[in-house]
């Protein structure tokens, strides 16, 4: 005879066999058997957070270090749900594979008005890969399974599952403990790759762009080894400046509207892009040839098909895993000894220029100005860092300038909002990375505005004990919006200034460290020593209020345009 346990203790059980060892939520009273069954058993970390949009970004990033599902429970039916959609859009937006465990209304009074009662399952549905309800207990079990695989398969996204509470108390045959099997992504056939390397001997300018589908794919290594066997420099996708380390020789960093000057010129000049896990997307490129050559020939790889050719006409798109695609590439060079003696003048210019950014970002690293440029803080924060760091950035202007500033030398080693553009996701992401990875330092790094978005989480750090860092550049400001009633519209601002209170203070109110940097110089030293604490700080940088850049110039006229 089966063994009957709680539809609570059957979805912990399948949590388990997917090899998930932390999830995150907030309490609520809509599935209360599952909590139950987490102390119970006890293999299952849960970590509370005072938000659930909160305890969402935790969960991602969870998942986009760790490159298994992010679990969040949606623990109260209604609002506790409801909170979760910044979260999820976030989630979505980034291809991360989100699963949102979320309790809804028992069945008997679903279209009954009844209390906390929304349509949970349309509010998902746009923003998700799938949005559905569970109505069978018999069908509980399956149904995680699903959501699992489907998060992680093909391009990763999320996806919510509406479980009755009723159906968490129901009684149900224990599924055991089979794995969860997921579809690999394969490699591109032979014929596409003597394609690829008839068009790599052809070329005078060529250049590898890398994004997410490679770190997705854990395939920095296989990147590293083809750039270096082709001699060819590599350029990150925005928000994905970790996707080789910083350090390699050939990573010219990230490239496009929030990238470097070097990055971007290759681009621009490339005869032949080889793109391996990369969209092409409007935060990479604007959609604009300004960013990409418009004579350049482009060989695009992506394990979702719909991303090929979308932005920029193609000579070859590949439905492939992009680590696989490496791989195969450079099995091919090998065995044909192609090598860049067509582009080493190329290649040689390349490391010239980026021999001089260095020497300009050490200038901008030793800018005495106070109050102090964000440069100088992210320059200072740069020689810090441990190369086992792992740092979150938030969306701003002070976030903006950090984008390719900082050093990551290790995969993964940066997590940042993407496509949704989120402020207030830098901190609870750090918290998520850090529960992931509890032996490598984590650092957050926003605004003074983002950062009192979720500011409550220094409780949750301290709670659960996650010792993050946060870096809060305080620049009194809503910075990216203020430069643009700055430089769009005649200086007349409203909302665009803020006032903060002492975020090192209310770190120590919490149990945290608490650090105030009033001056160049102060910065390193100061995150060195709460990085050799071992406890959870927040260091309040002072930093230049005029220092602000305006980024999307496309979208205002200036005033004296009619």
């Amino acid at each position: 005879m089966a063994t009957k346990i709680t539809g609570g203790e059957a979805v912990y059980q399948r949590l388990k066999a997917a090899g998930i060892d932390t999830v995150f939520g907030l309490l609520g009273g809509s599935m209360l058997e599952l909590y139950d069954a987490l102390y119970n058993y006890g293999d299952i970390k849960y970590v509370g957070g005072r938000d659930e949009r909160a305890a969402g970004h935790m969960a991602d990033a969870y998942a986009r270090v760790t490159g298994k599902p992010g679990v969040v429970l949606g623990a109260q039916a209604g609002p506790g749900v409801v909170n979760l959609v910044t979260a999820v859009a976030e989630a979505q937006l980034a291809y991360s594979p989100l699963v949102v465990i979320a309790g809804a209304i028992q069945r008997s009074d679903l279209s009954k008005d009844t209390f906390q009662e929304v349509d949970q399952v349309a509010l998902f549905a746009p923003i998700c890969k799938r949005s559905i309800l569970v109505t069978d207990p018999n069908r509980l079990v399956d149904m995680v399974d699903d959501a699992m695989r489907l998060a992680m398969s093909g391009r990763r996204g999320v996806v919510v599952l509406h479980i009755p509470r009723d159906l968490f108390a129901a009684s149900v045959e224990a599924p055991g403990t089979k794995p969860i099997l997921l579809a690999q992504g394969g490699a591109p056939t032979p014929g596409h790759i003597d394609t690829i390397v008839q068009k790599l001997k052809g070329a005078k300018r060529p250049l590898i762009i890398a994004g997410g589908g490679m770190k997705w794919a854990e395939g920095s290594k296989s990147l590293a080894a083809l750039s270096e066997a082709l001699d060819i420099p590599v350029v990150a996708s925005t928000g994905h400046a970790d996707v080789l380390p910083t350090s390699h020789p050939l990573n010219a960093g990230q490239g496009g509207p929030r990238g470097n000057s070097v990055a971007s010129g290759l681009t621009k000049n490339a005869d032949l892009l080889l793109v391996l896990g990369a969209r092409l997307a409007f935060n990479s490129t604007f959609l604009s040839n300004e960013y990409i050559n418009s004579k350049a020939e482009i060989i695009q790889v992506d394990i979702e098909a719909s991303s090929i050719g979308r932005y920029f006409p193609v000579v070859l798109g590949i439905q492939a895993d992009a680590k696989h695609a490496a791989d195969a590439i450079l099995k091919q060079i090998k065995a044909q000894e192609v090598r860049g003696s067509n582009w080493s003048d190329w290649t040689e210019q390349f490391k010239s220029n980026r021999k001089a950014l260095k020497v300009e970002r050490a200038e901008e690293a030793a800018n005495p100005a106070n109050p102090m440029h964000p440069r100088r803080a992210l320059g200072e924060i740069r020689e810090a860092l441990p190369d086992n760091a792992i740092v979150t950035l938030d969306t701003g202007n002070a976030c903006l300038q950090a984008a390719d500033r900082l050093k990551h030398e290790m995969t993964p080693g940066l997590i940042t909002p993407l496509d949704f553009g989120l402020v207030g996701f830098g901190y609870a992401a750090a918290l998520g990375a850090k529960a992931a990875f509890p032996d490598r330092p984590v650092i957050s790094i926003m605004g003074d505005g983002a950062f009192g978005f979720t500011m409550a989480e220094v409780t949750t750090a301290i709670r659960h004990d996650l010792p993050v860092i946060s870096i809060v550049m305080d620049n009194e400001a809503w910075g990216a919006e203020k430069a643009y009633q700055q430089t769009f519209f005649g200086g007349r601002l409203l909302g665009a200034e803020i006032k903060s209170p002492r975020y090192d203070d209310f770190a120590r109110l919490c149990g945290a460290k608490g650090y105030a940097v009033n001056a160049p110089g102060e910065l390193g030293p100061i995150l060195l020593e709460a990085i050799a604490s071992g406890e959870a700080a927040v260091i309040h940088v002072k930093i230049d209020p005029t220092a602000l850049n305006a980024l999307r110039k496309d979208l205002f006229k200036q005033p004296s345009e009619d």
